[in-house]
């Protein structure tokens, strides 16, 4: 589920729709979280498709650690990429917003740690702008992505999460805020990580 923060825009004819923040959106905010209500969809249920819903299906989802497609019920759906992504995934399965998200700006992740399957050109305009984004980004940018979530991690228990009802992984996430636990790497959710 997205923030309830959010609104959904239509941006322009190429970009197609995004996720736009209503209000302020304070760093270590967790702005989406996965919820029972998200479509798992495994690979051999998805082959049995008809192509208009498969190609639907792998435009708007994106592949977990396991392999799965996880097509989300919600407009968490049209969060669009950036180089400079708003929200990152600190291993959990939940995003945070890494920095502030002011009212008015596209609340984005980076799609390079979504297990991409093909590479795509990047048109974001971030002054940090890849030109592409690869499928073994990760392997990459995993370190970078990880000093990132750790600077925005600590305000988890300090700002309002309007969502953490639907975090699954509490217990842990406390643990990591209180040191007894180390925060899990951006590359839990890697596939290639994972062995598959």
């Amino acid at each position: 589920m997205i923030h309830p923060d959010s609104e959904l825009r239509h941006i322009n004819a190429s970009i197609g729709y995004g996720l736009f923040a209503t209000r302020l959106i304070p760093k270590g905010t967790i702005t989406w979280a996965a919820d029972p209500l998200d479509q798992v969809i495994s690979s051999a249920r998805l082959e049995g498709f008809p192509d208009l819903l498969k190609n639907h299906a792998c435009k708007y989802s994106y592949l977990n650690g396991r392999g799965d497609r996880i097509l989300c019920w919600d407009h968490g759906r049209f969060v669009n990429h950036s180089c400079a992504a708003a929200c990152l995934s600190p291993g959990f399965d939940f995003e945070i917003a890494v920095r502030d998200i002011a009212p008015g700006e596209e609340i984005t992740d980076d799609y390079g740690t979504l297990n991409l399957e093909e590479p795509f050109p990047c048109l974001c305009g971030a002054p940090s702008c890849r030109g592409q984004v690869l499928p073994d980004d990760p392997v990459r940018h995993a370190r970078e992505w990880d000093r990132v979530i750790a600077a925005a991690f600590p305000a988890i228990d300090r700002v309002d999460q309007p969502l953490w009802d639907l975090v699954s992984e509490k217990a842990a996430v406390q643990r990591v805020l209180t040191g007894e636990l180390q925060l899990p790497s951006i590359l839990t959710h890697y596939l290639a990580s994972n062995g598959l």
